[in-house]
């Protein structure tokens, strides 16, 4: 152990050592300070969807990706069934889909119209920029008894397979992005069309042959993601080098030729070994900015998302907050994320607990808000860098077995309106919703997600010479911070004062009244949490304190 800690002291110097010399002129900072976002935020406060989650259809295995068109999300992974929302897995209305799926973004229900057979796992789905199409890629290498190796297209209009887009690539097919005319495509592949290629390709989308002058290489490892930003591609992954250079988990290439364009920022650290290094596993661009997400192998290595300027790699902000990213979505002036997030102390929010406590999905700001609170992760380029602010919005998913790696959503996407979230989760917010779920603003939402009564402990009651002293410690709400305080006495309905309080499950704020009013005898409280919305929880009765 000190052997390990004492590597660990003499990377994380080295890493300081090299931030020294990176510059942060892509930074974007807003005074920083508390930010509490949640359905009812302060005024200039970005408002998260909430944590009601909607009925939505079911799988029966993992969803790995998805891709909003319109309201329509397509979904792919590994399953052999859907079913509707509310039905147990083999009950009423279950049906046949094989690794693609679809269903409507406002509804819930699945599609009856998109039907598809992937003979091999899908891993990545996104759409082409007019919508018109969805490419999906992955381990497949055949779709409805077709040839179609790892790589596919469907009309969005007609949910028809498109026979003339038929590349051969030999491998798995990891990332994807697409201009009207190409299709970019990367992952761990080596041979497209009968034509070698390391790790990344460029395909008409006519018909799936190669575009010839478009080879970069990703040298020595996989290609996770992919973005489009103007005349570059960005490319994410495992890799330490690209085109023969050194460019450590991301990079940009020229979308005409493929060769290497400037990046200025390091945000992922230099790999130790194979069981010590973090990589790029989404990247989206919103508005000029890339948003990605991260998984860290080993102690303390970059788990977390990062923004940066599109068009040269300048960093915005870097939260370290440490449990593995899966997916990124940017919205508005949040930016959703899917992980196993159990430390956030970077961005002065909850800390590591033990036994360790996870958080599977989150919101954050899309503008940085102050900087790094925390340490800086092993081998990291970065120090007191700027970060976003945490939102305060927190549902529950419970975690899978499907994968055997004992995770709850791998992919969140969403229209403006909603987020949806896909992965191997059996259950949200306690309730049974297998593999895919979808979250609402508050307008659309039933906004029934109330104050946690678990963590409403019974209050103390003391006798004071002015009166009978009432303590209790603040309870939490998964999507409003910001709850009423009712004190109840001997019973009754009707409180005899309220007192409001902005506080998180990590930071619980102890509050106090003194009841000058009691009559004399013997005198129990209790107390009520209500949020916004009217939602309440109620406290077990205090001790008893004679007048």
């Amino acid at each position: 152990m000190r052997a390990l800690l004492r590597q660990r002291r003499t990377m994380v110097r080295a890493g300081l050592a090299a931030a020294a010399a990176l510059s942060l002129a892509g930074a974007v900072f807003v005074p920083a300070g508390p930010v509490a976002a949640d359905t009812d935020p302060p005024s200039g406060t970005p408002a998260t969807v909430s944590a009601d989650p909607l009925p939505t259809a079911q799988v029966n295995g993992v969803v790995w990706s998805m891709a909003t068109v319109g309201n329509t999300v397509y979904a792919t992974g590994s399953f052999t069934k859907a079913r509707p929302a509310g039905v147990a897995e083999g009950g009423a209305g279950e049906v046949a889909r094989s690794n693609i799926m679809a269903f409507d973004l406002t509804t819930g229900k699945l599609s009856t119209t998109f039907v598809h057979t992937l003979d091999g796992q899908g891993l990545r789905i996104i759409a082409s920029p007019d919508g018109s199409r969805v490419y999906v890629g992955g381990d497949f290498t055949q779709v409805d008894g077709k040839p179609h190796g790892h790589l596919a297209a469907f009309d969005t209009t007609t949910g028809a397979l498109i026979d003339s887009f038929a590349p051969n690539v030999h491998n798995r097919v990891r990332a994807i992005a697409a201009t009207d005319s190409t299709v970019y495509v990367g992952g761990n592949f080596f041979n497209v069309n009968g034509s070698g290629r390391t790790r990344l390709a460029a395909v008409k989308a006519s018909d799936g042959s190669n575009v010839g002058t478009w080879r970069p290489t990703a040298d020595d490892d996989e290609v996770y993601a992919l973005a489009l930003y103007g005349d570059r591609v960005l490319v994410g992954g495992k890799f330490q080098k690209l085109n023969g250079e050194t460019h450590v988990g991301i990079a940009a290439v020229s979308a005409n030729n493929g060769g290497t364009l400037p990046w200025s920022s390091r945000p992922i650290p230099t790999k130790l070994d194979s069981k010590h290094f973090s990589y790029v596993t989404d990247l989206r661009v919103d508005d000029g900015i890339v948003y990605a997400g991260a998984d860290g192998e080993g102690l303390h290595w970059y788990d977390g998302r990062f923004a940066a300027k599109a068009d040269t790699g300048d960093l915005v902000w870097l939260d370290n907050c440490y449990g593995a990213t899966y997916g990124v979505y940017p919205v508005a002036n949040e930016v959703y994320s899917v992980s196993h997030a159990h430390d956030c102390t970077s961005l002065g929010a909850f800390p590591d607990t033990s036994p360790q406590t996870n958080h599977r999905a989150l919101s954050e700001t899309k503008a940085a808000t102050g900087t790094d609170r925390g340490a800086p992760g092993t081998n990291s380029n970065y120090s007191r860098q700027p970060v976003p602010s945490l939102l305060h919005w927190f549902p529950k998913l419970a975690i899978g077995s499907f994968t055997q790696q004992y995770q709850a959503a791998w992919a969140v996407t969403g229209n403006g309106g909603y987020v949806a979230m896909g992965g191997e989760f059996p259950k949200v917010n306690g309730k049974a919703q297998a593999g895919l779920v979808r979250f609402a603003v508050k307008a659309d939402a039933p906004n029934k997600v109330g104050p946690e009564t678990a963590d409403l402990k019974a209050p103390t009651a003391s006798l004071r010479s002015g009166g009978i002293r009432v303590s209790w410690k603040t309870t939490w709400d998964m999507d409003n911070a910001t709850l009423k305080y009712q004190v109840l006495r001997d019973g009754g309905t009707t409180p005899i004062a309220t007192l409001e309080k902005s506080a998180s499950f990590w930071n619980p704020a102890t509050l106090t009244y003194t009841d000058t009013s009691a009559p004399k005898g013997a005198h129990t409280y209790k107390i009520r949490a209500v949020d916004p919305n009217g939602n309440a929880a109620t406290s077990a009765a205090s001790n008893s304190v004679r007048r």
